[in-house]
């Protein structure tokens, strides 16, 4: 009898933990629907999704392999198209006059337009090498140009798919009038044979806010670019975020006429030197001192790029040698070039 009893036990306690295990597999919530007679629970718990690595953030496209567009920084294209979107951007001197380019890269937003799309430059392809992107561009400087027909990094020339993957508006001013998508991008990059997934090495990052005393508070960054190219970013406290004008007004993206932000900007002092007229060669690989501002304060720093190695990630570190943690966000990084 007593025998019959323990089996009965045996019995009910398999069928218990066979309850449990399909009630945790369906993990109960609030909400429920009936199937076939049962009533089963879910979850509404969104899923997480990875992280980009080069913002932090949640991203439905963080294993997608960034496009890196080329943009300019002339009067007669502001405001640009897709240019608050990206998740980050490289900007620096391009002429002796002060004239600057602008390199974003997209991966977790898709902007409706982008543009306009300009030219290549030498200076910019060392960093396209590190962030491992594709880079689009409306031809380029001759040198730039050159090396990027031998394929040093995988590119998209307007050049040789003007009428398909890019195309001219109208309504903007040559040669200012070039625009694109990155779907058009992306289906040539799939079509020339280029990976899609991404490889970059990724940034640290952090949510902790860095420690704030009067000396490292800093609400006002300007970026010593001449007029009209000149850039301020003014702190949010609010939504903790750096706003940016230029030319003394708020930049704005043509798309949805949202003033451009950033929750980190680097300021990365390098050289140049005088090539020809309307040519610098700014100095993108090696090392120079650099200055992080995120969260309202600054952190002092140094930049790094190994010059033997196209590919080598762009570092930041602090005054320590620690490479320093970025607050999730989207990242602009100002070159000035003495």
């Amino acid at each position: 009898m007593k025998r019959k009893y323990f089996v009965i036990a045996s019995f009910v306690v398999i069928a218990l933990f066979g309850y449990l295990f399909a009630f945790r597999k369906n993990e109960i919530s609030i909400g429920s629907e009936q199937k076939g007679g049962l009533v089963i629970f879910s979850n509404n718990k969104k899923d997480e999704l990875a992280k980009s690595l080069l913002t932090g953030l949640e991203c439905a496209n963080a294993s997608k392999r960034p496009i890196a567009v080329m943009m300019p920084s002339d009067i007669e294209t502001r405001p640009l198209s897709g240019i608050s979107q990206a998740d980050l951007v490289l900007e620096m001197p391009v002429a002796p006059n002060g004239v600057t380019r602008a390199m974003a890269i997209f991966q977790c937003d898709v902007p409706k337009e982008i543009g306009s799309v300009r030219s290549a430059r030498d200076d910019f392809i060392p960093l396209a090498g590190g962030f491992k992107v594709i880079y689009a561009h409306w031809g380029g400087e001759h040198d730039a140009l050159g090396k990027l027909n031998k394929g040093i990094v995988n590119n998209v020339d307007a050049m040789k798919y003007e009428g398909s993957t890019y195309y001219r508006k109208s309504s903007a001013p040559r040669p200012h009038n070039g625009f694109t998508t990155l779907e058009r991008v992306y289906a040539k990059a799939s079509e020339l044979g280029y990976t899609l997934t991404d490889s970059f090495s990724g940034y640290p990052h952090e949510e902790k806010e860095n420690k704030r005393n009067l000396g490292t508070l800093v609400s006002n960054i300007s970026i010593p670019y001449p007029y009209p190219y000149n850039v301020t970013w003014t702190y949010n406290g609010q939504n903790k975020t750096y706003m940016r004008s230029r030319g003394n007004k708020a930049e704005t993206d043509r798309n949805d006429g949202s003033q451009v932000g950033a929750q980190v900007v680097v300021v990365m002092d390098t050289t140049s030197r005088f090539l020809r007229e309307q040519y610098i060669e700014v100095k993108t690989q090696g090392s120079g001192s650099a200055h992080i501002y995120q969260n309202g304060t600054v952190i002092e720093g140094t930049w790094r790029k190994d010059p033997t190695k196209l590919d080598s990630k762009l570092f930041f570190y602090d005054l320590q040698g620690k490479e320093i943690k970025f607050v999730p966000g989207k990242i602009w990084i100002e070159i000035v070039a003495q």
